[in-house]
């Protein structure tokens, strides 16, 4: 035998043996294995402690699976396990799949011009600004439209306003997005949850449908049919042998670095572990991963009032959160970081080392002249941003207990970042008054 048929042997015998610790419940039913926390070695009064946080923060669903099986499942506030919740920018996720889908069966390609399905005229571009505009754009937030308008959801053709050149500029505009839904209609020749239903759902036994609501399609479906879509992600677009996205190229191009402006993000997919990041509603490039608290390899679908899925390959991990917003937050990135804390600290031994997170107060908060900073480790360095993720402040210090001075600050929310001599990182939000 020689050394390639080797390897190729090897390669085989390693994919079957991961797709062998993958567990994909019944396309019919209510089945789903489970794995006891206990044997992961999470410590019970550290689960409680997530529970209490997660209710405390109108969580409605959450659920964590370990190589496809429940470790973890908990519903609050009367939500149950068939109770139906929004999804909403985190359905964004299913659409890029399904443009796939569309591509590999052959009625689009996402190099194709959007006014090709849409028509000519379907913005208040000029013809040449319009053309430039494809599938592709709408994928990853690079029509070059203005997000700046009066309402960034509408997509009628007079809100839909040149600002650069398709390609040009990263902007979390809304309504391009939802426009690709009628690209999926044209081109298919069938309504959205026909197609989504016919291609997707159906198939590994999600339940769900998009609602039209105003300008905008949510999706609404209960909570382990999100788990559902996690696995199939996890496991490359394979449900349990089955391939349902056959086009790897599309696969690995949603899943990646979609374009230089903001390189967290994908084809509609929020992805961790980048040297830098973007945010909806604003402009500035952030350094640093999207969640410090998370793996690196982790990729997230992400909605509104902190609708997230959550897949980390590397642990073949899933876990995704749905409810209402905590405390409105003008972004749901805080509470999934710090829902990662939590997980990241329901191991057992880590009852042996209370210095494994960052353990940090910021007092008063609302605070006027200065905010107190106590924390478990030595801070090293300090940013603070304003709502518009802009830096506006930065400090350079070495202790755990810091008297930050805040008064020439205007009234209104800013976000605080700490740098720990560990390379750990903290993000919390401060509200700043004149009283």
């Amino acid at each position: 035998m020689n050394n390639i048929t080797l390897v190729f042997i090897i390669i085989l015998l390693q994919i079957r043996i991961f797709a062998q610790n993958l567990y994909f419940p019944p396309i019919n039913g209510n089945t789903w294995d489970t794995i006891s926390p206990q044997s992961l070695g999470y410590c019970q009064t550290k689960i409680d402690s997530l529970y209490s946080f997660l209710d405390s923060t109108n969580t409605k669903a959450f659920i964590l699976l370990k190589n496809g099986k429940i470790v973890l499942e908990k519903y609050f506030h009367s939500h149950t396990q068939s109770s139906y919740w929004y999804w909403a920018s985190a359905g964004k996720t299913l659409t890029a799949f399904i443009i796939g889908i569309a591509q590999q069966e052959g009625y689009l390609s996402i190099t194709d011009t959007t006014s090709k399905f849409l028509g000519q005229g379907w913005t208040k571009c000029t013809p040449e600004q319009e053309e430039k505009i494809t599938i592709r754009h709408q994928l990853t937030m690079t029509t070059g439209l203005d997000d700046n308008v009066p309402d960034p959801y509408c997509t009628i053709d007079t809100c839909l306003i040149y600002k650069a050149d398709a390609g040009t500029r990263w902007a979390y505009h809304n309504a391009p997005y939802t426009l690709l839904d009628r690209v999926i209609e044209v081109a298919t020749g069938t309504s959205l949850n026909n197609y989504l239903s016919q291609k997707l759902l159906s198939k590994i036994g999600m339940q769900g449908s998009f609602f039209q609501i105003g300008f905008n399609n949510v999706f609404f479906s209960d909570a382990r049919s999100m788990a559902r879509f996690g696995l199939l992600i996890l496991n490359k677009g394979n449900w349990n042998g089955t391939q349902i996205m056959n086009d790897s190229a599309y696969f690995e191009e949603m899943i990646n670095t979609s374009q230089n402006l903001n390189k967290s993000y994908g084809y509609l997919w929020w992805l961790n572990g980048k040297e830098s990041f973007m945010v909806p509603a604003s402009q500035f490039v952030f350094n640093g991963p999207l969640f410090p608290d998370a793996p690196a390899d982790m990729i997230s679908a992400i909605g509104k009032d902190g609708q997230f899925l959550n897949i980390v390959p590397s642990q073949n991990l899933i876990w995704l959160r749905l409810g209402e917003n905590p405390d409105n937050l003008p972004l749901p990135f805080l509470l999934n970081n710090e829902i990662w804390r939590y997980i990241n600290d329901l191991n057992c031994l880590n009852l042996l080392n209370n210095d494994y997170l960052p353990n940090v107060k910021l007092y008063p908060n609302p605070t006027n002249d200065f905010l107190f900073i106590n924390a478990n480790k030595n801070i090293v360095n300090i940013e603070l941003y304003n709502i518009y993720g802009k830096i506006i402040k930065e400090f350079k210090v070495f202790s755990k207990e810091i008297k930050l001075p805040i008064s020439t600050l205007d009234e209104g929310f800013y976000f605080i970042k700490l740098f720990f001599n560990n390379n750990q990182i903290y993000i919390g939000k401060i509200l700043k008054t004149n009283f």
